[in-house]
């Protein structure tokens, strides 16, 4: 069964970090870009960072550069979203995202999981 399951979200102060964690099972992330998208209340869903397989490389939102890593362990199936000097404008929830490489019809959707910036 193809699955992917996002966690580590939670409240947290501005300021503050958190990391988030994505579970795939059911696939390889080898051949899947991987990435984080996240949603705000009466927002459209937003690309946060990426890591493509083709390029290697990755990528972020303006608004997150410098603040954010993403990162995958490929022997444990996981991508991670590292979230440091957190803003109040970060509050939303948070989806990760598999595109695969080769088929463009192929495309994973988690759960999300809340984030939410507050003093």
């Amino acid at each position: 069964q193809v699955q992917l399951v996002e966690s580590g979200g939670g409240l947290v102060q501005p300021g503050g970090s958190l990391r988030l964690s994505c579970a795939a099972s059911g696939f390889s992330i080898n051949i899947y870009h991987m990435n984080w998208y996240r949603q705000a209340p009466g927002k459209e869903r937003e690309l946060v960072a990426g890591i493509s397989r083709t390029g290697g490389g990755t990528n972020y939102a303006d608004s997150v550069k410098g603040r954010f890593t993403i990162s995958s362990d490929n022997s444990r199936n996981m991508v991670y979203l590292q979230m440091n000097s957190l803003k109040p404008e970060d509050t939303a929830v948070y989806y990760c995202k598999a595109d695969n490489i080769l088929n463009k019809s192929r495309v994973y959707w988690g759960q999300g999981t809340q984030v939410t910036v507050s003093s």
